[in-house]
């Protein structure tokens, strides 16, 4: 077995070359550190990932050691980050309502998904496909999604529910309507309390646990002022007009998309029907028959349904249904969205009857009552039907409440290959995205520490990171600016650091859970917030314009799509990486083809851009990019025009330098334009060719058509022999190929 095999296969045996007691020991402090920070910002980072908070804690304990164990950095960081929770929320929000069964089983599925894509990257040494996305795409992509995920956050942090629409703007929409009307400020003023502890320690002691230490005083501040109050009540206990008519809308409802959801899904798996049909404009959206047609051939069905079984009539009818089913499902989810907000919007006091029990009536109405308590009531209104008998009222601020003690059990993903097939394109987007972030911080450290990284050896790492986290519980996670540069800054020595964060995770979920209840959610979001601060870069636009005009417009580009798209991040990313594909080839399918002439350092130059003057007999034209399929027109179309423009023209000399590649199309393309400047009786020459193009060149028989007498190493060796055939019985006095000469209109 070879060195080389041994340090892909068990990188962290060279861990230990020169290891000390000390580095154990500076090793150990930089793991609790990073361990301190990572707890609460793990559970902060699962919620935006559409999870319960203590999945962060299973994403966390896990990943950061096998990442560590099996990548090539010392140092780098690795759970859960913003932009990948926010990534995954996008990914399965269409797939399944947060928070549910479904959707963490398609969460862990998807980390499954990232880390089989990782890996194999890195086993077949493709690590190089990041640069698929471009800088310029990646700065628009971060800088829209640090503003969405801070956004994301504002319901959290001023105490306030709102349920997601399909597009980022019209939520923003209701989240500042709702905050107007019922912001709870306790929960408010926790989250800029946090904040205020965040900003202030970073900005003396960058150092320390900021975030530790802002998790400790809010906590300790929730247990003692009560912060937390919850009631489970009956409908009959609020006495509100039409409330329980409303909530059997509602549950009636809800039943009808569950119903609706059921059949469109059966539709949507017939092999002669189409995934996505157009919507119908005509529909009776009243008709509950909708549930009745071909429903019991459909509904009652667990299998796939087979060809024999649909003649062709009955796929016509199921296209037609289809479209139908989905305008019905669009109306009764919006109808859904306007109950739930009828309900949330209901503020209640507490009353009590005369023998001391109590009853919940509108705000409004507390003068005509006798109040038990100065809170106001809202009734928490989740995306499932309401038992009645179980109402969950809130008077005070969201905790993150009961963290399930013990380790997530160990399995395997479950597999669902109709979901995996909708995960593959985020998925990929994911690995990208998390792999760049994680070399990033990875390559800086490596730098600065003096030490050789592998980009391969580290998609592996964090392939089998995802992998591993998926047999415990845990979503797609990265390597962390933030943690990477407080395990740089405590002095880790190697990546035994990552493997004392993870001990100490693990002792968190088996005998601290308890210290987490009271922890307020809009603490957490204030957390996410000031982690995501850091993400916004405006410098780095402001950069691309200045390099390139056209990578500036695409950053733009892709920042406003990002956030025209979102919560479907990856539209975003796609268009991004379609614009600089698009720049790519247009700059391909048009590069520089300039005519030379002496400049004043000596050297041939642009004649355009320098202001020179041209030889009336001798056209030197250079030609930049690769000669292939793309751009040979427009490699013809020039050259004539040069020969058009200069009607005592006798010689034409390429300089080639700066074709590094030739495609047969572009062999065809030269073969042809030499023919046709021959027999229009001009001599042709080339210099600079490379060796591959020569071989090329002899190969299909283009170098005999011009000659090899007639192909020079340099510019400089050509122009000693075709000056004198292209001056001969010429009245040129000074030529520009030999002196210096300026244009007249801009001497």
């Amino acid at each position: 077995m070879t060195s080389p095999l041994i340090r892909t296969m068990f990188p962290f045996l060279f861990w230990f070359k020169g290891y000390s007691a000390q580095s154990l020991k500076q090793d150990l402090i930089a793991g609790i550190t990073v361990a301190l920070v990572l707890i609460p910002q793990s559970m902060a980072y699962a919620q935006l990932a559409g999870l319960p908070a203590y999945y962060g804690l299973y994403a966390s304990f896990l990943p950061p050691m096998v990442a560590a164990l099996f990548g090539s950095s010392r140092r780098l960081a690795t759970g859960p980050v913003a932009v990948v929770s926010m990534m995954t929320a996008a990914t399965l929000e269409p797939l399944a309502i947060a928070g549910g069964e479904a959707y963490i089983a398609y969460a862990i599925l998807l980390a499954f998904c990232v880390g089989v894509f990782q890996f194999l990257l890195g086993v077949l040494r493709l690590g190089v496909i990041v640069n698929l996305l471009s800088h310029p795409v990646i700065t628009g992509f971060i800088n829209a999604a640090a503003l969405i995920i801070a956004s994301s956050q504002l319901p959290k942090f001023f105490g306030i529910h709102i349920d997601k629409a399909e597009h980022y703007y019209q939520t923003m929409f209701r989240v500042a309507e709702a905050a107007v009307n019922f912001t709870h400020w306790p929960t408010f003023f926790m989250g800029v309390l946090a904040i205020i502890i965040m900003a202030g320690c970073k900005r003396k002691h960058p150092g320390l646990p900021c975030v530790l230490f802002a998790v400790a005083v809010t906590t300790l501040l929730s247990w003692s002022t009560g912060f937390e109050q919850n009631r489970t009540v009956k409908a009959s206990d609020i006495h509100v007009e039409s409330l329980t008519d409303k909530i059997e809308q509602l549950n009636s409802n809800l039943d009808h998309i569950l119903q609706t959801v059921s059949v469109r899904a059966a539709i949507a798996n017939t092999p002669e029907s189409p995934q996505m049909v157009q919507k119908s404009e005509n529909v009776c959206t009243g008709c509950h028959a909708i549930h009745n047609i071909g429903l019991e051939e459909l509904k009652s069905n667990n299998r796939e349904i087979t060809n024999e079984e649909i003649p062709l009539k009955k796929v016509l009818e199921l296209h037609l249904m289809a479209g139908v089913l989905d305008q019905y499902l669009s109306e009764e989810k919006d109808h859904a969205v306007d109950l739930r907000k009828q309900l949330r919007s209901m503020q209640l006091i507490a009353a009590k009857e005369g023998d001391g029990s109590l009853y919940y009536v509108t705000k409004d109405k507390a003068g005509e009552v006798k109040r038990a308590d100065s809170l106001i009531w809202r009734m928490r209104i989740g995306n499932t039907q309401i038992i009645p008998e179980q109402i969950l009222l809130v008077g005070g601020g969201e905790v993150v409440g009961g963290v399930p003690p013990g380790l997530p059990s160990i399995s395997m993903p479950h597999f669902d290959f109709a979901v995996i097939q909708k995960m593959i394109l985020p998925a990929i987007i994911i690995s990208i995205l998390g792999f760049m972030e994680a070399i990033s911080i990875a390559k800086d450290m490596a730098a600065r520490s003096g030490y050789r990284l592998d980009p391969n050896q580290e998609l592996i790492g964090q392939g089998l990171a995802n992998i591993a986290g998926s047999f415990s519980g845990s979503y797609p996670v990265s390597g962390s600016f933030s943690r990477s540069a407080v395990n740089f800054q405590a002095g880790a020595v190697s990546g035994m650091s990552s493997v004392f964060t993870s001990i100490a995770v693990i002792i968190t979920l088996l005998f601290c859970t308890p210290l987490l209840y009271h922890l307020p959610q809009s603490v957490l979001a204030a957390i996410i917030m000031m982690a995501v601060v850091g993400l916004l870069n405006v410098r780095d636009i402001k950069h691309a314009f200045v390099v390139s005009k056209a990578d500036g417009i695409i950053s733009i580009i892709t920042f406003t799509a990002t956030l025209f798209f979102a919560p479907h991040l990856d539209k975003g990313i796609m268009i991004g990486v379609f614009l600089s594909a698009a720049v790519f080839f247009y700059n391909r399918m048009r590069p520089v083809i300039a005519e030379l002439s002496l400049g004043d350092d000596g050297h041939y130059r642009n004649t355009r851009l320098f202001s020179l003057a041209q030889c009336k007999y001798i056209a030197v034209i250079r030609f930049d990019g690769p000669l292939f399929y793309g751009n040979i027109s427009y490699l013809e179309d020039e050259v004539l025009k040069i020969v058009r423009n200069l009607p005592e023209l006798k010689v034409i000399h390429f300089k080639c330098n700066g074709i590094n590649d030739m495609d047969t199309s572009g062999e065809h393309a030269l073969t042809q334009l030499v023919d046709r400047l021959h027999s229009a009786g001009y001599k042709v020459y080339f210099s600079g060719l490379k060796i591959v193009i020569v071989e090329m060149m002899k190969r299909s028989g283009l170098l005999d058509k011009i000659g090899p007498d007639n192909l020079f190493p340099t510019l400089a060796v050509a122009m000693n022999i075709i000056w004198e055939v292209g001056h001969q019985e010429s009245d040129e006095k000074i030529c520009p190929l030999k002196t210096v000469t300026k244009r007249i209109n801009n001497a």
